[in-house]
């Protein structure tokens, strides 16, 4: 009888026999999927990720190529129908020295149209940071419609900012994912430890917990920061940022599993996992770990926002990640004197993405914690 239980396991014919039969993550899934926003919210965090997977292709120009006689040319738009016909294009972009005040100026020439094309030639990139390939999403008829396809404007140096910014979205966003992961790592081991051991070694780690939350934390991070030499690498300088900012992160995480396991460290399956033989670190990550696996989700979900955030703040500041490399905060740098928002406010646009990724992580986070506690009421 158990064998042929276990080859055909029982159906729910009804709605009730179906949430007593299902597993913990599908009853997190059903509960999520009836928070429209945060399903919303889920759907637009997905899409940042596929920006940041593929920049170089949904970029348009090399994010570095720079000229002279393109700076700070205004966000060209593109429309969508030639006449009736469901054909996008530019105008064409003269490019004029002011002769009073020797500004570049740049007129459309509403003559001349050029046409956009779909998985078209361009500079050469790494899909995926793997394979070589010159494949973009969109370009332009010609080479001198690539010139005028430049849907977010240029900069100081007249490099494309809707190119920069795709390439930006990719640090920007994985910095949050290496950072929670280290914090992650941390706030449980360290945790863990604490509720599961007491005595000594949770005193030790509570003082350690309560110096560090005691630090102002935007001071730290600035002399953190400074303290990374000039000379490094951008790879050097990016894994710096991330272990800077979760050196502080994970304090939160920390006391959160140390009240858990508090609570469990008396049940009878970490008492069986421990009369069986299994080790102090085999007992937290594979037997208590796991019971609120659904929780940690949801804190490291609204985490991410956090040190998105922190990396920009530094990398604005000019303590964070450094020319050449391509973040938020970097293209935010150049758009922090007055002169330059003046004059082109279009630079200010990775502001607008910092928001919106950080409320749309925030409201996912927010649908899988809801969705996560047993005790929540969802209408």
């Amino acid at each position: 009888m158990a064998t042929t239980d276990a080859v055909n396991p029982p159906v729910a014919s009804t709605p009730e026999e179906a949430a007593y039969l299902a597993s913990q993550w599908k009853l997190v899934w059903w509960r999520f999927r009836r928070h429209r926003l945060a399903m919303i919210s889920l759907i637009l965090v997905v899409g940042f990720y596929v920006v940041a997977a593929f920049p170089g292709f949904l970029s348009i120009h090399d994010p570095l190529d720079s000229s002279s006689s393109r700076v700070f040319m205004p966000p060209q738009r593109i429309h969508l129908f030639d006449g009736w016909i469901p054909r996008p294009f530019v105008y064409g972009v003269e490019g004029k020295r002011n002769q009073v005040t020797l500004a570049m100026e740049h007129v459309q020439d509403k003559e001349t149209k050029h046409y956009i094309k779909f998985f078209v030639s361009g500079h050469e990139y790494k899909l995926l940071g793997l394979f070589k390939t010159d494949i973009h999403l969109i370009g332009a008829d010609s080479e001198e419609g690539m010139h005028a396809l430049r849907p977010l404007g240029t900069d100081k140096l007249g490099r494309d900012v809707f190119s920069r910014l795709m390439y930006g979205t990719r640090i920007s966003m994985s910095i949050g994912l290496v950072g929670v992961a280290i914090s992650l790592f941390l706030g449980i081991l360290m945790g863990g430890l604490s509720g599961f051991r007491g005595g000594w070694t949770d005193s030790i780690i509570q003082r350690l917990i309560e110096f560090l939350r005691a630090m102002p934390t935007i001071p730290v991070w600035l002399a953190l920061g400074a303290a990374v030499p000039q000379d490094w690498s951008v790879v050097r300088v990016y894994f710096a940022i991330s272990v800077i900012i979760s050196l502080i992160g994970w304090t939160t995480l920390a006391r959160e599993v140390r009240g858990r396991f508090l609570a469990m460290r008396e049940e009878d399956f970490v008492t069986a996992a421990q009369l069986y033989g299994s080790g102090q670190l085999r007992v937290i990550f594979r037997h208590m770990l796991p019971s609120f696996m659904s929780h940690i989700i949801a804190t490291t979900t609204l985490a991410i926002p956090a040190i998105i955030i922190a990396e920009t703040s530094l990398s604005f500041l000019g303590l964070g990640l450094r020319q050449p490399a391509i973040s938020w905060g970097v293209l935010l740098f150049e758009a922090q004197n007055l002169q330059a928002v003046a004059n082109a406010p279009w630079l200010l646009t990775p502001g607008l993405f910092v928001i919106f990724a950080v409320l749309t992580l925030n409201f996912m986070g927010d649908g899988l914690r809801d969705a996560a506690d047993p005790y929540s009421v969802q209408r």
